[in-house]
């Protein structure tokens, strides 16, 4: 299993090592050790949530105040673009995103820390996502950014129509919500993460 941090600090892109045969294939899809290793920290998983969705769906952008809920992606069936937007202010890449393709074919996965927000929206007719949660929904504790936002410029796909939530087509603009207060700041997301260190166990 590879594990590499992509150009927003806390995102990690995991590639793992898939041992097929005439009977189909096997892999690891997480491991805690290898995980701990490369990121610093464990990940706690205290929700497993999975969604299927049809081609045009944009679902997203997501994310929860500080203690905040950490992700890792993954997408069973099908094919996905996850968008993930760095929306810590402060942060030295704040506004910026990567954009990665999870799939059946490439077995892929995504992490997330805190803080940030993230969005997904199929490449194929049906995709099943998959995700494991650091943290248990809580009413009251989400805020959502508009994934069509135009300064953000995001790459969705563009063949197809946009199916969005009214809750997602109602959501502010990075500026809007900086300026209503909702997200988290630099600092305080570098105080979460030293939380988390703190409870390495892999040396």
């Amino acid at each position: 299993m590879e594990i590499e941090q992509l150009g927003i600090q806390g995102v990690f892109l995991v590639t793992p090592t898939v041992f097929p045969d005439d009977r189909g294939e096997f892999l690891e899809m997480f491991s805690l050790p290898a995980f701990e290793r490369a990121v610093g920290h464990p990940l706690g998983v205290a929700q497993v949530n999975c969604s299927a969705s049809v081609r045009g769906t944009v679902r997203g952008l997501h994310g929860i105040a500080l203690p905040g809920q950490a992700r890792y992606m993954t997408c069973p069936a099908g094919a996905m673009v996850d968008i993930v937007v760095d929306t810590r202010t402060g942060s030295p890449t704040y506004g910026e995103h990567v954009a990665v393709e999870l799939s059946a074919a490439n077995r892929q996965a995504l992490y997330l820390a805190e803080g940030l927000v993230h969005g997904f929206a199929p490449l194929s007719e049906l995709a099943t996502v998959v995700y494991l949660c650091s943290s248990t929904w809580s009413p009251g504790t989400a805020f959502q950014i508009n994934p069509l936002d135009a300064d953000l410029a995001l790459p969705w796909p563009t063949d197809v129509p946009p199916v969005l939530s009214a809750k997602d087509q109602a959501a502010p603009t990075l500026r809007e919500a900086e300026r209503l207060g909702v997200l988290p700041t630099w600092a305080q997301c570098q105080d979460r993460y030293a939380e988390l260190a703190a409870l390495a166990t892999v040396a």
